[in-house]
Formats: C-alpha cells, structure tokens, sequence
C-alpha cells in the first residue's frame, strides 16, 4: 500500500510541478504568458470584488503574484510527494486563490463555448481541492490512534 500511495502522489503532484516548471521556463523579464493570460482575469476579479463589496483591492504587480503561484504550487507539489500536510495547504492555497481569478466562467453567457471551457476547467480545480481535503481527512484519521483497553484476566 505504501508504495501505491506514493505513486499516486507522485502523480497528483506532477500537474502542479510541471506546470510551475513551464512558467519558470517562460517567466523571462515580462512573466511570460502566464502574467499575460493572468492580467485581464485578474482585472476583471479586482472589479467584481470592488463591486460587490465595496473593497478597493490594492495595486500588486502581476508578477509578484506569478511568483507566489509557482511558489505554491511547485514547493507544495514536491512536499506533497512525500506525504507532507503543508504541501496539501500550500496546494489548497494555490488552488482557492487561482480557480476563481484565472477560471471565470461567471464572466461568460451559459451559451458561449468560453463558459464551457472555463466551468470545466473550474470543475477539475475544485475536484483536486477535494482531492487535497480528502488526503488531510485520511493524513489525520490515521493519526488519531485509538487507545487499547487493557483486559482484566479472569482468576478462578
């Protein structure tokens, strides 16, 4: 069993490693096209946030957050490998600050085949948080051992 769960770790976490090796291949001087395809959703989040809330989102450079995204997803990949609980909620991080800025299917008409693309791509960041949830769920049930009841012997 153990190694099976490391495989599947390994597996797990090859989507965040490898996508934070391209955008470290591609970062460049301009943050490459992951700062480009980040700057209009991220505009278009500070604008809901402002709207609906009435809060000013302060002015960060993109990136400084690109940054903090491979971060996240590339040290919690590898921590992950090996079982780590803070790779899960470096991860779970990642993936609750991102799939909302970066899959904006509430953007779109339910019609347009944008909407699709990014519901499902919304889907499939939120089934790998549930993913994470449930590996913190196991991680601690495993930890909680339960006590042993001493047994009276019996004298005759």
């Amino acid at each position: 069993m153990g190694f099976i769960s490391f495989a599947g770790r390994v597996l797990f976490s090859s989507i965040f490693i490898l996508a934070a090796w391209q955008k470290i291949n591609d970062f460049g001087a301009d943050g490459g096209a992951a700062a480009k395809s980040m700057e209009p959703k991220l505009v278009l989040f500070k604008n809901h946030v402002t709207t609906l809330l009435g809060v000013q989102v302060p002015e960060v450079e993109i990136k400084h957050l690109l940054m903090v995204a491979i971060g996240l997803e590339g040290i919690g990949g590898i921590l992950f490998i090996f079982g780590s609980t803070l790779g899960a909620y470096l991860l779970l991080i990642f993936l609750a600050s991102v799939s909302p800025i970066m899959h904006d299917f509430y953007n779109y008409e339910m019609t347009k085949p944008e909407y699709v693309t990014e519901f499902i791509q919304f889907l499939k960041n939120l089934s790998l948080f549930g993913a994470l949830l449930f590996f913190l769920g196991m991680k601690n049930s495993f930890t909680k051992k339960p006590k042993k009841k001493m047994s009276k012997s019996k004298t005759n």
